[in-house]
């Protein structure tokens, strides 16, 4: 009874205290961004090792659960020697690979300085989201993305290739636009060519298609910097029609007991919003492993639609690695949110004042972590 009462009493007194701090000084509201493919490269080698080594509990569970299927451990990925395209790009080890590094970059955050008000994410960001977010427990998250990660171990199904629509200040440049909605147009009315819009992706779009698709797709958009059109290594043709097929393994894969209702509100790739209060959990299975896999992924809405709907203070981008900066910021700049109406403002802002801070940054990532 006296344990009791005494812990009691130091509860009573840390709440307390604890309001004291909140009343001086409120926490800083954040929409909190995960990454998808394409984000672990080769500086990002070592990056569990590196910044995760407490977290030898969270990376043995995964690699637990991948021993059984046979399949190499993220740890042992993450500590090569070398970073190899063989063994960090396909889908089966990056995606579980990406998880990993991003929830640890989660479970960083200073909570007691930032409150998460909602999380979105870039394609396979939005199954990390929805870990983030407690929709997926920390087995149905690995078992989700592992699975739908995995799906094409056998062989690629199409491609896809990502290509610019903005100018050099990161406006919109709708002639652009027009011009690779035409594209496409006229190569899907060519016999044997399918070509479709991937990802809405800030300042670029991001094209699926098959291999004949895509090769007409190279020939027709202009080049730019000698370094667009570019295809993306080891990607299958994501958010479209071609996964059809992977769409149908995924709904027979994954029950909806692995589904819950989220306790941060979570924002998809159609620019809607999921609530703790208001989700429907097989309406949610159905979205992730039907639509989402099938159709457009709108990242630019869902970030326009995350700060317009929650009104953070701060976006926090998690890592591995930084890709996904430019295109966040691109969407801001789309909407001229935090007064960014170009790049040069972006830059300015963010060297005087950062709104946004990328955890697979160096130089921004101390401003998001716990003292310890």
């Amino acid at each position: 009874m006296t344990i009791n009462m005494t812990l009691n009493m130091g509860t009573q007194v840390a709440a307390i205290d604890s309001a004291e701090q909140a009343v001086n000084k409120p926490r800083e509201r954040v929409v909190v961004v995960a990454p998808g493919r394409g984000c672990y490269n080769k500086d990002e080698l070592g990056y569990l090792q590196r910044l995760h080594s407490d977290k030898q509990a969270f990376i043995t569970a995964i690699d637990q659960y991948r021993e059984q299927l046979k399949q190499t451990g993220i740890a042992k990925i993450d500590a090569a020697a070398k970073y190899s395209f063989k063994q960090h790009t396909p889908g089966e080890n990056a995606s579980a690979l990406i998880y990993a590094c991003s929830i640890c970059d989660f479970m960083d955050i200073d909570t007691e300085r930032y409150e998460v008000v909602a999380v979105t994410g870039n394609s396979m960001g939005w199954y990390i989201a929805m870990a983030c977010a407690g929709a997926l427990d920390a087995d149905a998250a690995i078992d989700v993305i592992n699975t739908m990660g995995s799906m094409m171990q056998d062989g690629l199904i199409g491609g896809q290739l990502i290509y610019p629509e903005n100018d050099e200040l990161w406006r919109r440049d709708s002639n652009i636009s027009g011009l690779i909605d035409r594209v496409i147009e006229t190569i899907c009315d060519a016999e044997g060519c399918e070509l479709f819009t991937s990802i809405y992706l800030g300042g670029y779009r991001v094209l699926a298609g098959n291999e004949a698709g895509l090769k007409r797709a190279e020939e027709m958009l202009p080049q730019i910097d000698e370094r667009y059109p570019m295809r993306l290594y080891n990607h299958g043709a994501f958010h479209s029609p071609l996964l059809t097929r992977v769409s149908e393994k995924g709904l027979a894969s994954l029950g909806e007991s692995l589904f819950v209702k989220p306790k941060i509100p979570m924002i998809d790739g159609a620019g809607r919003i999921w609530t703790p209060y208001g989700t429907d959990c097989s309406a949610l299975r159905q979205y992730t492993l039907g639509e989402q896999v099938t159709q457009p992924y709108d990242f630019t809405k869902a970030i326009q639609v995350a700060v317009k709907e929650f009104a953070p203070d701060k976006v926090i981008v998690l890592g591995p690695g930084n890709t996904l900066g430019g295109p966040t910021a691109q969407a801001l700049i789309d909407i001229n949110w935090f007064d960014w109406a170009h790049k040069e403002a972006f830059t300015a802002a963010q060297q005087t004042s950062p709104k946004m801070l990328a955890m697979g940054n160096e130089e921004q990532r101390w401003q998001v972590l716990a003292k310890r």
